[in-house]
Protein backbone atom coordinates (compact mmCIF):
# COMPACT_ATOMS: atom_id res chain seq x y z
CA UNK A 1 0.00 0.00 0.00
CA UNK A 2 1.19 3.47 -0.77
CA UNK A 3 0.04 6.56 0.78
CA UNK A 4 1.28 10.04 0.44
CA UNK A 5 2.03 11.65 4.12
CA UNK A 6 2.14 15.74 2.48
CA UNK A 7 -0.35 17.35 0.62
CA UNK A 8 0.33 15.37 -2.12
CA UNK A 9 3.15 15.40 -4.74
CA UNK A 10 5.28 13.20 -3.27
CA UNK A 11 5.61 10.51 -5.72
CA UNK A 12 2.78 8.17 -5.52
CA UNK A 13 2.83 7.68 -9.39
CA UNK A 14 7.27 7.15 -9.93
CA UNK A 15 7.10 4.51 -6.52
CA UNK A 16 4.03 2.46 -7.91
CA UNK A 17 5.93 2.27 -11.37
CA UNK A 18 8.57 1.08 -9.81
CA UNK A 19 6.92 -1.07 -7.43
CA UNK A 20 5.01 -2.87 -10.17
CA UNK A 21 8.19 -3.66 -11.93
CA UNK A 22 9.79 -5.16 -8.61
CA UNK A 23 7.72 -6.89 -7.86
CA UNK A 24 5.80 -7.69 -11.08
CA UNK A 25 2.11 -6.77 -9.35
CA UNK A 26 -1.00 -7.53 -11.55
CA UNK A 27 -2.96 -5.24 -10.51
CA UNK A 28 -2.82 -1.49 -9.37
CA UNK A 29 -5.88 -0.99 -6.96
CA UNK A 30 -6.71 2.87 -7.09
CA UNK A 31 -8.57 3.26 -3.84
CA UNK A 32 -9.65 7.15 -3.52
CA UNK A 33 -9.71 10.35 -5.52
CA UNK A 34 -10.32 10.47 -9.32
CA UNK A 35 -9.47 12.77 -11.87
CA UNK A 36 -7.54 15.44 -10.13
CA UNK A 37 -4.65 13.11 -9.59
CA UNK A 38 -1.40 13.77 -11.44
CA UNK A 39 0.91 11.13 -11.20
CA UNK A 40 3.80 11.39 -13.22
CA UNK A 41 6.13 8.53 -14.13
CA UNK A 42 8.97 9.07 -16.42
CA UNK A 43 10.51 6.51 -18.08
CA UNK A 44 14.42 5.56 -18.72
CA UNK A 45 12.59 4.55 -22.30
CA UNK A 46 11.69 8.12 -22.61
CA UNK A 47 8.11 7.97 -21.98
CA UNK A 48 6.76 10.52 -19.80
CA UNK A 49 2.62 10.62 -18.47
CA UNK A 50 0.32 11.99 -16.26
CA UNK A 51 -1.39 9.54 -14.42
CA UNK A 52 -4.95 10.46 -13.20
CA UNK A 53 -7.24 7.61 -13.48
CA UNK A 54 -5.35 4.20 -14.68
CA UNK A 55 -2.88 2.53 -12.04
CA UNK A 56 0.56 4.29 -12.69
CA UNK A 57 1.81 0.99 -13.13
CA UNK A 58 0.12 0.20 -16.65
CA UNK A 59 3.11 1.36 -18.38
CA UNK A 60 3.80 -2.07 -18.01
CA UNK A 61 2.34 -4.75 -20.60
CA UNK A 62 1.80 -7.65 -17.32
CA UNK A 63 -0.23 -5.36 -15.06
CA UNK A 64 -4.25 -3.82 -14.84
CA UNK A 65 -5.99 -1.64 -12.91
CA UNK A 66 -8.79 -1.73 -10.58
CA UNK A 67 -11.18 1.37 -9.44
CA UNK A 68 -12.64 0.49 -6.55
CA UNK A 69 -16.09 1.45 -5.48
CA UNK A 70 -14.34 4.29 -3.60
CA UNK A 71 -12.92 6.14 -6.55
CA UNK A 72 -14.83 8.91 -8.55
CA UNK A 73 -14.57 8.70 -12.22
CA UNK A 74 -15.06 10.95 -15.35
CA UNK A 75 -15.17 9.14 -18.51
CA UNK A 76 -14.58 11.63 -20.82
CA UNK A 77 -11.31 12.28 -18.51
CA UNK A 78 -10.21 8.97 -18.67
CA UNK A 79 -10.87 8.66 -22.91
CA UNK A 80 -8.23 11.55 -23.01
CA UNK A 81 -5.99 10.10 -21.12
CA UNK A 82 -5.96 6.29 -22.88
CA UNK A 83 -5.86 8.32 -25.80
CA UNK A 84 -1.97 9.77 -24.69
CA UNK A 85 -0.86 6.26 -23.35
CA UNK A 86 -1.91 4.95 -27.10
CA UNK A 87 0.80 7.48 -28.21
CA UNK A 88 3.14 5.79 -25.72
CA UNK A 89 2.49 2.05 -27.22
CA UNK A 90 0.02 1.67 -24.63
CA UNK A 91 -2.84 1.13 -26.73
CA UNK A 92 -5.25 -1.20 -24.68
CA UNK A 93 -5.67 0.93 -21.13
CA UNK A 94 -8.91 0.95 -21.66
CA UNK A 95 -9.28 -2.96 -22.22
CA UNK A 96 -7.08 -3.38 -19.17
CA UNK A 97 -8.96 -1.52 -17.06
CA UNK A 98 -11.63 -2.44 -14.34
CA UNK A 99 -14.04 -0.71 -12.83
CA UNK A 100 -16.55 -1.41 -9.99
CA UNK A 101 -20.18 -0.72 -10.43
CA UNK A 102 -20.49 1.36 -7.53
CA UNK A 103 -17.54 3.72 -8.18
CA UNK A 104 -19.33 7.44 -9.01
CA UNK A 105 -19.45 9.04 -12.08
CA UNK A 106 -18.26 12.98 -12.19
CA UNK A 107 -20.71 15.04 -14.66
CA UNK A 108 -20.12 17.62 -16.57
CA UNK A 109 -22.71 19.68 -14.32
CA UNK A 110 -21.34 18.51 -11.09
CA UNK A 111 -17.51 19.73 -12.41
CA UNK A 112 -19.19 22.78 -13.25
CA UNK A 113 -20.89 23.70 -10.05
CA UNK A 114 -17.07 22.87 -8.38
CA UNK A 115 -15.88 25.49 -10.51
CA UNK A 116 -18.49 28.07 -9.66
CA UNK A 117 -17.94 27.50 -6.14
CA UNK A 118 -14.27 28.23 -5.80
CA UNK A 119 -15.01 31.06 -8.09
CA UNK A 120 -17.29 32.86 -5.65
CA UNK A 121 -14.84 32.32 -3.36
CA UNK A 122 -12.50 34.76 -4.33
CA UNK A 123 -9.61 35.15 -2.34
CA UNK A 124 -11.14 33.17 0.19
CA UNK A 125 -10.57 29.85 -2.64
CA UNK A 126 -10.01 26.50 -1.08
CA UNK A 127 -7.15 25.46 -3.67
CA UNK A 128 -9.85 22.99 -5.55
CA UNK A 129 -8.66 20.87 -8.41
CA UNK A 130 -11.80 21.99 -10.12
CA UNK A 131 -12.59 18.45 -11.26
CA UNK A 132 -15.75 18.07 -9.41
CA UNK A 133 -14.67 15.45 -6.64
CA UNK A 134 -16.33 17.21 -3.75
CA UNK A 135 -19.80 18.03 -5.68
CA UNK A 136 -19.76 14.85 -6.32
CA UNK A 137 -19.41 13.39 -3.57
CA UNK A 138 -21.51 15.99 -1.83
CA UNK A 139 -24.25 14.69 -4.17
CA UNK A 140 -23.52 10.91 -3.37
CA UNK A 141 -24.51 11.62 0.28
CA UNK A 142 -27.41 13.67 -0.51
CA UNK A 143 -29.13 11.67 -3.31
CA UNK A 144 -27.47 8.38 -3.10
CA UNK A 145 -28.21 5.81 -5.76
CA UNK A 146 -30.16 8.78 -8.07
CA UNK A 147 -27.17 9.93 -9.27
CA UNK A 148 -24.35 8.14 -11.49
CA UNK A 149 -22.42 5.07 -10.73
CA UNK A 150 -20.11 3.08 -13.79
CA UNK A 151 -23.05 0.16 -13.19
CA UNK A 152 -25.62 3.00 -14.78
CA UNK A 153 -23.02 3.10 -18.21
CA UNK A 154 -24.56 0.24 -20.09
CA UNK A 155 -28.00 1.25 -19.80
CA UNK A 156 -29.02 4.61 -22.34
CA UNK A 157 -32.34 5.02 -20.40
CA UNK A 158 -30.51 5.26 -16.76
CA UNK A 159 -27.69 7.48 -18.03
CA UNK A 160 -30.33 9.90 -19.40
CA UNK A 161 -32.99 9.87 -16.10
CA UNK A 162 -29.85 10.59 -13.93
CA UNK A 163 -27.64 13.31 -16.13
CA UNK A 164 -31.27 15.08 -16.53
CA UNK A 165 -32.04 14.90 -12.55
CA UNK A 166 -28.49 15.95 -11.82
CA UNK A 167 -28.54 18.70 -13.94
CA UNK A 168 -31.69 19.94 -12.79
CA UNK A 169 -30.61 19.67 -9.36
CA UNK A 170 -26.91 21.68 -10.65
CA UNK A 171 -28.94 24.68 -11.85
CA UNK A 172 -30.78 25.18 -8.90
CA UNK A 173 -28.02 25.44 -6.68
CA UNK A 174 -26.57 27.61 -9.17
CA UNK A 175 -29.32 30.01 -8.75
CA UNK A 176 -28.77 30.00 -5.19
CA UNK A 177 -24.87 31.31 -5.99
CA UNK A 178 -25.44 33.60 -8.57
CA UNK A 179 -25.30 36.70 -6.16
CA UNK A 180 -21.95 35.21 -4.82
CA UNK A 181 -20.50 35.22 -8.45
CA UNK A 182 -17.76 37.14 -9.90
CA UNK A 183 -18.57 39.13 -13.31
CA UNK A 184 -16.09 37.57 -15.17
CA UNK A 185 -15.65 35.79 -18.36
CA UNK A 186 -14.63 32.67 -16.29
CA UNK A 187 -17.96 32.40 -14.66
CA UNK A 188 -20.18 32.66 -18.05
CA UNK A 189 -17.94 29.85 -19.77
CA UNK A 190 -18.83 27.68 -17.15
CA UNK A 191 -22.80 28.57 -16.53
CA UNK A 192 -23.30 28.23 -20.64
CA UNK A 193 -22.86 24.33 -19.98
CA UNK A 194 -26.55 24.49 -18.91
CA UNK A 195 -27.88 26.12 -22.05
CA UNK A 196 -26.29 23.56 -23.81
CA UNK A 197 -29.05 21.12 -25.36
CA UNK A 198 -26.78 19.01 -27.10
CA UNK A 199 -24.52 17.83 -23.74
CA UNK A 200 -26.80 15.22 -21.80
CA UNK A 201 -27.24 13.29 -25.80
CA UNK A 202 -23.47 13.93 -26.03
CA UNK A 203 -22.86 12.44 -22.32
CA UNK A 204 -24.95 9.41 -23.26
CA UNK A 205 -23.14 8.66 -26.43
CA UNK A 206 -20.12 9.08 -24.85
CA UNK A 207 -20.35 7.05 -21.54
CA UNK A 208 -22.26 4.32 -23.33
CA UNK A 209 -19.40 3.65 -25.50
CA UNK A 210 -16.81 4.22 -22.46
CA UNK A 211 -18.51 1.80 -20.60
CA UNK A 212 -17.64 -0.67 -23.78
CA UNK A 213 -14.03 -0.27 -23.72
CA UNK A 214 -13.54 -0.97 -19.83
CA UNK A 215 -14.57 -3.78 -18.05
CA UNK A 216 -16.80 -2.67 -15.21
CA UNK A 217 -17.52 -5.45 -12.66
CA UNK A 218 -19.57 -7.09 -9.64
CA UNK A 219 -18.01 -8.18 -6.26
CA UNK A 220 -18.00 -12.20 -7.33
CA UNK A 221 -15.14 -10.69 -10.46
CA UNK A 222 -13.44 -8.22 -7.48
CA UNK A 223 -12.98 -11.39 -5.47
CA UNK A 224 -11.69 -12.98 -8.10
CA UNK A 225 -8.86 -10.52 -8.04
CA UNK A 226 -8.37 -10.18 -4.42
CA UNK A 227 -7.65 -14.27 -4.64
CA UNK A 228 -5.55 -14.49 -7.89
CA UNK A 229 -1.95 -15.14 -6.56
CA UNK A 230 0.52 -12.44 -6.91
CA UNK A 231 1.03 -8.98 -5.82
CA UNK A 232 -1.54 -6.50 -5.43
CA UNK A 233 -0.62 -2.58 -5.20
CA UNK A 234 -2.85 -0.06 -3.60
CA UNK A 235 -2.31 3.64 -4.79
CA UNK A 236 -3.25 6.42 -2.63
CA UNK A 237 -4.17 10.09 -4.44
CA UNK A 238 -3.11 13.32 -2.58
CA UNK A 239 -2.09 13.07 0.64
CA UNK A 240 -2.64 12.77 4.28
CA UNK A 241 -2.27 16.14 5.07
CA UNK A 242 -5.77 16.81 2.54
CA UNK A 243 -7.91 14.04 4.41
CA UNK A 244 -11.37 15.00 4.65
CA UNK A 245 -11.38 14.45 8.45
CA UNK A 246 -8.30 15.25 9.69
CA UNK A 247 -6.95 17.81 7.20
CA UNK A 248 -5.94 21.51 8.09
CA UNK A 249 -10.62 22.62 6.94
CA UNK A 250 -11.26 24.05 4.52
CA UNK A 251 -8.46 23.28 2.91
CA UNK A 252 -8.75 19.42 2.06
CA UNK A 253 -10.66 17.26 -0.21
CA UNK A 254 -13.77 15.05 0.05
CA UNK A 255 -11.38 11.68 0.17
CA UNK A 256 -10.20 9.47 2.86
CA UNK A 257 -6.59 9.30 1.74
CA UNK A 258 -5.51 7.56 4.28
CA UNK A 259 -5.30 3.56 4.35
CA UNK A 260 -9.15 3.72 5.49
CA UNK A 261 -10.42 2.62 2.18
CA UNK A 262 -7.93 -0.07 1.04
CA UNK A 263 -7.95 -1.41 4.73
CA UNK A 264 -12.07 -1.67 4.38
CA UNK A 265 -11.69 -2.97 0.77
CA UNK A 266 -9.17 -6.17 1.95
CA UNK A 267 -11.49 -6.23 5.16
CA UNK A 268 -14.63 -6.88 2.79
CA UNK A 269 -12.72 -9.35 0.37
CA UNK A 270 -11.45 -11.11 3.38
CA UNK A 271 -7.44 -10.44 1.97
CA UNK A 272 -5.19 -12.93 4.20
CA UNK A 273 -1.74 -12.40 2.57
CA UNK A 274 1.30 -10.17 3.31
CA UNK A 275 0.67 -6.07 3.79
CA UNK A 276 3.24 -3.48 3.12
CA UNK A 277 2.19 -0.07 4.12
CA UNK A 278 4.74 2.64 2.66
CA UNK A 279 4.45 6.22 3.75
CA UNK A 280 5.63 8.61 0.79
CA UNK A 281 7.12 12.27 2.00
CA UNK A 282 9.34 14.30 -0.28
CA UNK A 283 12.99 15.39 0.48
CA UNK A 284 11.11 18.79 1.39
CA UNK A 285 7.94 20.04 1.86
CA UNK A 286 5.55 21.03 -1.08
CA UNK A 287 1.83 22.36 -1.67
CA UNK A 288 -0.03 22.92 -4.77
CA UNK A 289 -3.16 25.16 -3.71
CA UNK A 290 -4.11 27.25 -0.58
CA UNK A 291 -4.26 26.57 2.60
CA UNK A 292 -1.36 26.22 5.37
CA UNK A 293 2.25 25.44 5.08
CA UNK A 294 4.14 26.07 7.68
CA UNK A 295 7.60 25.70 6.63
CA UNK A 296 6.82 27.73 3.42
CA UNK A 297 10.09 29.64 2.44
CA UNK A 298 9.67 31.85 -0.91
CA UNK A 299 13.77 31.02 -1.64
CA UNK A 300 13.41 27.34 -1.89
CA UNK A 301 10.29 27.99 -4.13
CA UNK A 302 12.29 29.68 -6.05
CA UNK A 303 15.36 27.42 -6.19
CA UNK A 304 13.36 24.81 -6.66
CA UNK A 305 10.86 24.66 -10.25
CA UNK A 306 8.69 22.20 -10.44
CA UNK A 307 8.39 20.15 -13.44
CA UNK A 308 5.01 18.83 -13.57
CA UNK A 309 3.39 20.49 -10.78
CA UNK A 310 2.87 24.55 -12.83
CA UNK A 311 0.32 27.56 -11.67
CA UNK A 312 -3.22 26.50 -13.12
CA UNK A 313 -6.36 28.79 -13.23
CA UNK A 314 -7.86 26.32 -9.85
CA UNK A 315 -4.80 25.71 -7.87
CA UNK A 316 -2.74 28.66 -8.57
CA UNK A 317 1.20 28.30 -7.42
CA UNK A 318 3.44 25.56 -6.36
CA UNK A 319 5.02 26.37 -2.98
CA UNK A 320 7.86 24.82 -1.18
CA UNK A 321 9.24 24.67 2.59
CA UNK A 322 11.98 23.07 4.29
CA UNK A 323 11.51 19.24 5.67
CA UNK A 324 8.63 19.51 8.38
CA UNK A 325 8.94 17.08 11.08
CA UNK A 326 5.97 18.77 12.74
CA UNK A 327 3.76 17.66 9.67
CA UNK A 328 4.77 14.53 8.96
CA UNK A 329 4.62 13.33 12.72
CA UNK A 330 0.69 14.48 12.54
CA UNK A 331 0.42 12.55 9.22
CA UNK A 332 1.93 9.23 11.13
CA UNK A 333 -0.23 9.40 13.83
CA UNK A 334 -3.06 10.20 11.68
CA UNK A 335 -2.49 7.23 9.18
CA UNK A 336 -1.29 4.78 12.31
CA UNK A 337 0.72 1.66 11.31
CA UNK A 338 3.48 2.15 8.47
CA UNK A 339 6.17 -0.04 7.63
CA UNK A 340 8.51 1.90 5.62
CA UNK A 341 8.59 5.78 4.64
CA UNK A 342 9.67 6.29 0.82
CA UNK A 343 11.69 9.51 0.49
CA UNK A 344 11.49 11.43 -2.94
CA UNK A 345 13.61 13.91 -4.71
CA UNK A 346 16.79 13.57 -2.58
CA UNK A 347 18.08 14.84 -6.00
CA UNK A 348 17.26 18.02 -4.70
CA UNK A 349 19.25 18.17 -1.62
CA UNK A 350 22.29 19.88 -3.14
CA UNK A 351 20.36 22.62 -4.88
CA UNK A 352 19.11 24.01 -1.05
CA UNK A 353 20.28 27.28 0.56
CA UNK A 354 20.60 25.84 3.84
CA UNK A 355 20.41 21.62 4.67
CA UNK A 356 17.58 22.34 7.82
CA UNK A 357 14.73 20.47 8.89
CA UNK A 358 11.36 21.84 10.29
CA UNK A 359 11.66 20.76 14.12
CA UNK A 360 9.04 23.09 15.54
CA UNK A 361 6.78 25.87 15.41
CA UNK A 362 6.32 29.30 16.90
CA UNK A 363 3.20 30.55 17.46
CA UNK A 364 2.88 34.27 17.30
CA UNK A 365 -0.45 34.38 19.19
CA UNK A 366 -2.05 33.86 22.65
CA UNK A 367 -0.31 30.26 24.79
CA UNK A 368 -3.93 29.51 26.31
CA UNK A 369 -5.37 29.79 22.57
CA UNK A 370 -2.89 26.41 21.59
CA UNK A 371 -4.29 24.06 24.68
CA UNK A 372 -5.79 20.88 22.85
CA UNK A 373 -4.34 21.48 19.60
CA UNK A 374 -1.13 21.27 19.97
CA UNK A 375 1.95 19.65 22.11
CA UNK A 376 3.99 23.12 22.94
CA UNK A 377 5.73 25.07 25.66
CA UNK A 378 4.63 28.54 25.68
CA UNK A 379 4.22 29.38 21.82
CA UNK A 380 6.95 26.97 20.61
CA UNK A 381 4.55 23.50 19.37
CA UNK A 382 6.42 20.58 19.18
CA UNK A 383 3.48 18.54 17.48
CA UNK A 384 0.22 18.64 16.96
CA UNK A 385 -2.69 16.24 18.32
CA UNK A 386 -4.93 14.39 16.55
CA UNK A 387 -8.75 14.80 17.61
CA UNK A 388 -10.90 11.77 17.41
CA UNK A 389 -13.28 11.02 16.73
CA UNK A 390 -13.41 13.60 13.25
CA UNK A 391 -14.74 17.13 14.44
CA UNK A 392 -14.70 19.69 11.13
CA UNK A 393 -14.90 23.01 13.63
CA UNK A 394 -11.46 21.68 15.63
CA UNK A 395 -10.11 21.46 12.37
CA UNK A 396 -10.90 24.78 10.98
CA UNK A 397 -9.85 26.19 14.01
CA UNK A 398 -6.55 24.13 14.40
CA UNK A 399 -6.17 25.45 10.75
CA UNK A 400 -6.63 29.08 11.67
CA UNK A 401 -3.96 28.68 14.53
CA UNK A 402 -1.45 27.06 11.91
CA UNK A 403 -1.96 30.23 9.56
CA UNK A 404 -0.17 32.14 13.07
CA UNK A 405 2.98 29.56 12.89
CA UNK A 406 6.30 30.51 11.91
CA UNK A 407 8.66 27.29 11.29
CA UNK A 408 12.01 26.53 13.66
CA UNK A 409 14.60 24.89 11.93
CA UNK A 410 17.40 22.28 12.84
CA UNK A 411 20.54 23.10 10.59
CA UNK A 412 22.00 20.00 9.96
CA UNK A 413 26.17 19.83 8.72
CA UNK A 414 26.71 19.41 5.14
CA UNK A 415 28.92 15.96 4.51
CA UNK A 416 31.90 16.08 2.23
CA UNK A 417 29.88 14.94 -0.19
CA UNK A 418 26.51 14.13 -1.44
CA UNK A 419 26.27 10.44 -0.76
CA UNK A 420 27.22 11.80 2.99
CA UNK A 421 24.53 14.58 3.30
CA UNK A 422 21.73 12.11 2.26
CA UNK A 423 22.77 9.80 4.60
CA UNK A 424 22.86 12.11 7.41
CA UNK A 425 19.25 13.54 6.12
CA UNK A 426 17.76 10.47 5.59
CA UNK A 427 19.17 9.14 9.54
CA UNK A 428 17.67 11.99 10.83
CA UNK A 429 14.56 11.90 9.69
CA UNK A 430 14.16 8.09 10.53
CA UNK A 431 15.41 9.16 14.04
CA UNK A 432 12.97 11.66 14.44
CA UNK A 433 9.76 9.68 13.22
CA UNK A 434 10.85 6.39 14.17
CA UNK A 435 9.88 4.47 10.97
CA UNK A 436 12.55 2.92 8.48
CA UNK A 437 13.22 4.33 5.42
CA UNK A 438 12.65 1.31 3.19
CA UNK A 439 12.46 2.88 -0.58
CA UNK A 440 14.79 6.57 -1.61
CA UNK A 441 14.32 8.24 -5.43
CA UNK A 442 17.30 10.49 -6.21
CA UNK A 443 15.95 10.90 -9.88
CA UNK A 444 13.40 11.01 -11.97
CA UNK A 445 12.71 7.27 -13.51
CA UNK A 446 13.08 3.64 -12.25
CA UNK A 447 16.95 3.44 -12.62
CA UNK A 448 16.80 6.43 -9.75
CA UNK A 449 15.01 4.27 -7.10
CA UNK A 450 16.44 1.96 -4.46
CA UNK A 451 15.34 -0.50 -2.24
CA UNK A 452 17.24 0.51 0.93
CA UNK A 453 18.89 -2.24 3.25
CA UNK A 454 16.16 -2.20 5.85
CA UNK A 455 13.93 -3.27 2.94
CA UNK A 456 15.82 -5.97 2.00
CA UNK A 457 16.82 -7.61 5.47
CA UNK A 458 12.56 -7.81 5.39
Amino acid sequence: MIADLGFGDAGKGTMTDYLTRQTEAHTIVRYNGGPQAAHNVVTSAGQHHTFAQFGSGMLLPWTRTLLTNSMLINPLNMLKEARHLATLDIPNALARTQIAQQALIITPFQKTLNRLRELARGADRHGSCGEGIGECMADSLTYGQDILHAGDLYDRMSIRRKLTFIKDSKRAELDRLRPLLPALPAVQQECAIFSDKNCIEDCIDIYHHFASCVDIIDEKVIQNICNREGTLIFEGAQGVLLDEDFAFAPYSTWSHTTFANADAFLQTYNYEGEITRFGLLRAYATRHGAGPLPSEDPILTHTLPEAHNSWNDWQHSFRAGYFDLIAARYACRVIGKLDYLAITHLDRLPLFPACKITTAYRHTGHTDDLSGYFEHSDNRITGIQVHRPANLPHQEQLTRKLMACTPEYQILPKESNRANTQAAYLACIEAQLGIPVGLISTGPDERHKTCTPALHAS
